[in-house]
This record gives C-alpha cells, sequence and structure tokens, in this order.
C-alpha cells in the first residue's frame, strides 16, 4: 500500500477511536478473568470481529473495496502458520503428559530427599532448561508442583520457590524459539535465524541467577517436614521414542526453515502426522493398562479382539487416543492467539502501530524504547505487545531485535500477572503465591532485569 502511494490513517476518525475502545475494553475482561471466570479467548475473538468490521466500513466509506481484505488474509496467514505449528508442539508435550514423562520427573525429586535450599536451586535450573523446549506455562506448572509438594505448609519457602520457578521459566524461553509464543513469532517472521537466538544464554542466565540468589537468603538451609511414603510414577511405554520424535520434529522444523527456506510450520506438522502414525501403533498394540500407583502392567491384546476397530475415534475403554491427545491441548490459548493477532492487525491497518512506532523508536531510539517495552509486558500480554512491534517493523539492528525478543521475554516476570506462567502457579499454589508476594521481590526481579540488558549490550553490542 505504501509503495502503491495509498495511506489509510484513521487514528483521529470516530471509527479508529471505537476501535481502539473496543480494544481496550476486551483486554480489561482478559485482565480481570481471574474475578470474571471469563475465559481469556471470548472477549478478544468478539473484538477482533468487531474491529476488522469497521476497518472494512472505514476502508470502504473511502472507494477503496480490496484493501482490507488483502490485510486482513495476511493477518489470517500470520496467524495460521503460528497456530499449527503451537498445535504440533502442544500435542507432542499434551503427549508427554500423557504418557507420565512430567509426572515421573516430578515424583523423582520429590523421593530425591533433597533439602529445601536444594529443592529450590534444583527446581529453578529445571524450569529454566527446560522452558526452551518445553513451553514456559507447562514447565512452571510442573516445577511448581514439585515445591508445594516438598514445601507443604512452609509459606514462605513456597512463595519465594514460585517466584524463582516463574523467573526462571520466563528466562529460560527467551533464548530459544520454542520457549515462548513471542520468539516463535520472531523467528516465524526471520527477523533473527534460530542460532541468533542463543546469543541471548548469558542475558538470560543473569535475568534468573540475579533474584534467585538475592531470595535464596531466606531459604531455610533444613530438611523439608517429612510426609507419608511418595509412591514413585513411572512412564507409559512409548514416552521415550515419543520423546525423541519431539526432538527430531524441532530438528526437521529447523533445518526445513534454514536450509529449504520453508516455513518451521511444515517441519512441525509433518512430525505431529507421525506422532499420530505412532499413536495408532499404540493404540493398536497397547491393550487394558492398569496403573496400581506403583507399577503399570501391560499386556498386548490380541490382534482378533480389536480386529473391529474403526479408526482411531473408536471409544474403547483405557485404549491411548491421538485425538483425545490433541483435544487436551490449550484451545483457549490458541484462540486467544487468533483475537490478538486479529485485533493488532486491524489497529495497524487503521494507522495506530505506525504511530506508535514514530513516538516510541523515532523519539525515545531503540535501546530505551525496547528496554520499556519489556516493563510494559509487566503489565499487558507479551504476545500482543511483541506483535505490535513485528507489525510496526521499525528499523533496527539484529542485536536490537535481540534485545526486544530478551525484554518482552523476561519482562513479564516482574509482575505475577505479566506472564502466563505466574497467572497459573498464583492459581496452582492460590492465598501462597500470590500477587503481593511477588511484589516484594519485584526489585530483586528489576535487578536482573537491568543486568541482563547490560550484559546484552556488553556482549552482543547495541
Amino acid at each position: 500500500m505504501a509503495a502503491e502511494g495509498t495511506s489509510h490513517s484513521h487514528t483521529d476518525t470516530f471509527i479508529g477511536i471505537t476501535c481502539v475502545v473496543i480494544f481496550l475494553i476486551s483486554y480489561l475482561c482478559v485482565l480481570g478473568e481471574e474475578f470474571f471466570h471469563l475465559r481469556k479467548s471470548k472477549p478478544v475473538i468478539i473484538a477482533a470481529g468487531l474491529i476488522w468490521l469497521l476497518v472494512g466500513l472505514a476502508y470502504t466509506l473511502e472507494g477503496d473495496n480490496e484493501s482490507a481484505a488483502i490485510a486482513f488474509r495476511h493477518n489470517l496467514l500470520e496467524y495460521a502458520e503460528l497456530f499449527f505449528f503451537l498445535l504440533a508442539a502442544m500435542s507432542f508435550i499434551t503427549t508427554l503428559e500423557e504418557r507420565q514423562v512430567f509426572a515421573a520427573l516430578r515424583s523423582w525429586l520429590i523421593t530425591c530427599n533433597l533439602s529445601l535450599l536444594q529443592i529450590y536451586w534444583a527446581t529453578g535450573a529445571l524450569a529454566f532448561l527446560l522452558s526452551p523446549v518445553a513451553d514456559n506455562l507447562s514447565t512452571a506448572l510442573l516445577m511448581g508442583a514439585v515445591v508445594m509438594a516438598v514445601g507443604q505448609h512452609n509459606v514462605r519457602f513456597v512463595a519465594v520457590g514460585c517466584i524463582n520457578v516463574v523467573v526462571a521459566a520466563n528466562a529460560g524461553g527467551a533464548f530459544s524459539p520454542f520457549g515462548d509464543i513471542t520468539t516463535l513469532m520472531v523467528w516465524q517472521k526471520g527477523v533473527i535465524g534460530f542460532s541468533g537466538f542463543f546469543n541471548l544464554f548469558i542475558p538470560s542466565v543473569i535475568s534468573w541467577l540475579v533474584p534467585a540468589l538475592i531470595m535464596s537468603a531466606v531459604v531455610e538451609k533444613g530438611n523439608p517436614v517429612p510426609e507419608r511414603r511418595h509412591q514413585q510414577r513411572q512412564m507409559k511405554p512409548g514416552a521415550l521414542p515419543i520423546l525423541a520424535l519431539f526432538l527430531l520434529t524441532i530438528m526437521l522444523a529447523v533445518t526445513s526453515h534454514s536450509l529449504l527456506h520453508l516455513p518451521s510450520v511444515l517441519g512441525m506438522m509433518t512430525g505431529l502426522g507421525v506422532l499420530k502414525l505412532y499413536g495408532y501403533y499404540l493404540s493398536r498394540f497397547e491393550s487394558s493398562i492398569r496403573d496400581t500407583g506403583h507399577v503399570h502392567n501391560f499386556h498386548i491384546q490380541n490382534l482378533t479382539d480389536i480386529s473391529q476397530m474403526k479408526g482411531d475415534h473408536t471409544d474403547v475403554i483405557r485404549r491411548f487416543d491421538i485425538f483425545q491427545v490433541v483435544e487436551r491441548s490449550a484451545w483457549d490459548t490458541l484462540m486467544f492467539f487468533y483475537g490478538i493477532v486479529l485485533s493488532v492487525g486491524g489497529l495497524a491497518a487503521l494507522g495506530y502501530l505506525g504511530l506508535l512506532s514514530d513516538l516510541f523508536y523515532s523519539n525515545l531510539g531503540p535501546t530505551l524504547a525496547n528496554s520499556l517495552i519489556g516493563v510494559l509486558s509487566s503489565l499487558i500480554d507479551n504476545i500482543p505487545v511483541m506483535f505490535a512491534v513485528l507489525t510496526m517493523q521499525p528499523d533496527m539492528s539484529t542485536n536490537q531485535w535481540l534485545l526486544v525478543t530478551l525484554t518482552t521475554g523476561i519482562g513479564g516476570s516482574l509482575l505475577s500477572i505479566g506472564s502466563a506462567a505466574g497467572i497459573a502457579l498464583m492459581g496452582q499454589a492460590q492465598g501462597v503465591y500470590t500477587f503481593s508476594s511477588h511484589l516484594k521481590w519485584s526489585w530483586a526481579i528489576a535487578l536482573g532485569y537491568l543486568l541482563s540488558i547490560m550484559s546484552h549490550l556488553w556482549l552482543n553490542g547495541s
């Protein structure tokens, strides 16, 4: 549109202002999800529809009957690529959860008889190392469960341990394309290459270690209160092959994107197809499973007993069904992502993101702007923030793109409501890990945030 000399700016019109109001109202509903008990995807999907209807009306009144549809399809295509990528990744994570990989890891940690301080550091380190592959939300819930199981009634330990897990999970997700939706968006957009994200490893470590060291001073040095004997959980058959298949799928997505210049979603969906095929193998040869709590007894069902099965949707008791696994994916998150991408895209079509780009990057400079954007992500979900930056396409160096990727990833740790990991743990450790308990240590997290930015500028340049 810019190349053709066409300019559509409705930032000072009634339609434009109405669209902004609609978006703000929908986002207030998102922020009040815990109070209204309204899934966050519902208001933003409605907002996206209303915004684009008004965008179409604005363009039509100007005599342009094509540009709005072209812009909508462009945003829809961007969402579709990310949707299928996330769907494939979530299906793998959910399958590993169904095969009790994470339950076995949690059970092993609980039965290791570690001290409270050792559990504090072990859960933080594992959250940092797991989140680059498994998303930060799943990682935080897993490690948070360990903290609560070991800490029991030790309120101070549980609160500090949950903060440590949230900060570590967000920091670990910042240096990997698979660690967070924002890093995935940056990689899918082609702004930063796959290996380029690893330049953020040391700044990410600093953003976690600094507050973790400060908070460790209040962790008791003793052992947790002994409880009744914990029952060891074991992985189900097929867990390790699925884990290997997940890693191979990631390699396929990376190589197809880097070497063949194809969208990475192609590799992920191909891997999902192989997972479904392996799921067919499990459903056919894994018969009834008896879980006694200590061991799993499996026996192979006679093939004649399953000869009447009609595809993967057959309702067979205790039979592995890959489609049921996919149904357990975080559909609310995927639909929320749709509403955000389309809403922000609609505001961009009206000219608001161009206005914000001039305000931030032209007046403040990229370093200060990117640092403030990270702080903003502690109040507003980092997904719309990063998508807005990508839509603005400010003229920045690769290291500045790395900086905004870092800040939007770790900035959400400043407040408990700034990331999906923090919000989820507030629900899991309700009444113990709260907004106020997190706020008490926000100064330490902010110190790590500033030092991580400084280390990035020193190591990678401005």
